[in-house]
C-alpha cells in the first residue's frame, strides 16, 4: 500500500521551491525553479503548477495518494479565501492562488504566509517538536513571526497577527520602512544591525570594519568576534532590542519554547546569552525560567518544509 503524502511550496521573489513528502515530514524529493516575477502573475502561476507537476511526474503513480497542498507566500494575503493580497516581490494583486491549483488537481490546497509557515515547520518538524505552544520569530533583512498556542497555528482577526517586527520599542526611534517610528525591525534586524554599524563609519569612529568595502551584519558580527569595540557596542545594542522584543511575546504568549531563525540567529551564542539575559530581567521569573530560547533548526529549507508542514496540520 502506497504512503499519504503531501506537497509544499514555498513561493519567493526570486524562487519557487517545491517539495514531496510522506505524512511524517520525511521529504521524497525537491525541486527548486527562479520565481520570474517580472513576468505577471498568470506566468508565476504556471511555475507554481509546473514544480508541482514535476514533484508529481518524478515520484507519484497515483494522485489519490496526495492529501493535500500546502503553499507559503509573503503577505499580506487571506488565507480563507486563498488569496494573495498584494506583496512588494510578487506582481499578486488580490489574486486567488489556491482555487487554479485546487481545481487542476483535485487535492485540498492551502496557502498561509511564510512566518506563519516556518513556524509551523519548526512546530512539527523542528526546535518546538513536542510542544503545545511556541513563538518564532525570524532575524534577517526584516523580522518577522508566529506563534501556536494550544497546537494550532494563531492567525488573528486580518490573518496578520505576529507582525512582530512592527512592535514599538523606541517611541523616538528610527523610521521603519513600514512608516512608524522605532519598530524592532528597525533596531535589531540584520539590516538595522547594518545601518548603525555604517552611521558610526561615516561619523569617524575607529573601527575594523573599515577594512570591508561593503558592511552587513555578517561582518559586524564577525569582527565583534575578533573583539572590534564598535562593533561589539552596535550589536549590545541592537540585541538589547531584540530581546525587549522577545520578552515583550513570552510575558504575551507564555510560550514552553521561543524559537529565533534567520541571518541574524546565526551570529550563534552572543545573540542568545543577550536576548536571555535581557529576557530574565524583563519578564517574570516564572515564565523566563519556564521558556526555552533557542535557534530554528530547519534553517534554509524552513520555507518548503513549513509548507509540508502546513499541509500535514491541515489535513489532520
Amino acid at each position: 500500500m502506497e504512503k499519504d503524502l503531501v506537497i509544499g511550496i514555498d513561493l519567493g521573489g526570486t524562487k519557487i521551491s517545491g517539495a514531496l513528502a510522506d505524512i511524517k515530514g520525511n521529504v521524497i524529493n525537491k525541486y527548486t525553479i527562479p520565481t520570474n516575477a517580472d513576468q505577471g502573475e498568470q506566468i508565476v502561476l504556471q511555475r507554481i503548477i509546473s514544480v508541482i507537476d514535476k514533484l508529481i511526474d518524478e515520484s507519484v503513480e497515483n494522485t489519490e495518494n496526495i492529501k493535500a497542498i500546502g503553499i507559503g507566500s509573503p503577505g499580506p494575503l487571506d488565507p480563507k479565501k486563498g488569496m494573495i493580497i498584494t506583496t512588494p516581490n510578487l506582481p499578486f494583486k488580490n489574486f486567488k492562488l489556491v482555487e487554479p491549483i485546487k481545481n487542476k488537481y483535485k487535492i485540498p490546497t492551502f496557502l498561509d504566509n511564510d512566518a506563519n509557515v516556518a513556524a509551523i515547520g519548526e512546530y512539527m518538524l523542528g526546535a518546538g517538536k513536542g510542544t503545545q505552544n511556541m513563538v518564532y520569530v525570524t532575524v534577517s533583512t526584516g523580522i518577522g513571526g508566529g506563534a501556536i498556542l494550544n497546537g494550532k497555528i494563531y492567525r488573528g482577526n486580518t490573518f496578520n497577527a505576529l507582525e512582530v517586527g512592527h512592535m514599538t520599542i523606541e517611541p523616538q526611534g528610527p523610521r521603519c520602512n513600514c512608516g512608524n517610528y522605532g519598530c524592532v525591525e528597525a533596531l535589531a534586524s540584520g539590516t538595522a544591525i547594518a545601518r548603525q554599524a555604517i552611521e558610526c563609519i561615516k561619523n569617524g569612529d575607529n573601527t575594523s570594519l573599515l577594512n570591508y568595502e561593503k558592511v552587513t551584519a555578517a561582518e559586524v558580527f564577525k569582527e565583534a568576534a575578533k573583539g572590534d569595540a564598535l562593533s561589539q557596542k552596535v550589536l549590545d545594542k541592537s540585541l538589547e532590542y531584540l530581546g525587549i522584543g522577545v520578552a515583550n511575546l513570552i510575558t504575551m504568549f507564555d510560550p514552553e519554547v521561543f524559537v529565533i531563525g534567520g541571518g541574524v540567529a546565526n551570529g550563534g551564542s552572543i545573540v542568545f546569552e543577550k536576548v536571555q539575559q535581557v529576557v530574565n530581567k524583563r519578564c517574570f521569573q516564572v515564565m523566563a525560567e519556564n521558556c526555552r530560547i533557542v535557534p530554528a533548526m530547519l534553517g534554509n529549507d524552513a520555507g518548503v518544509i513549513g509548507a509540508v508542514s502546513l499541509a500535514i496540520m491541515e489535513i489532520k
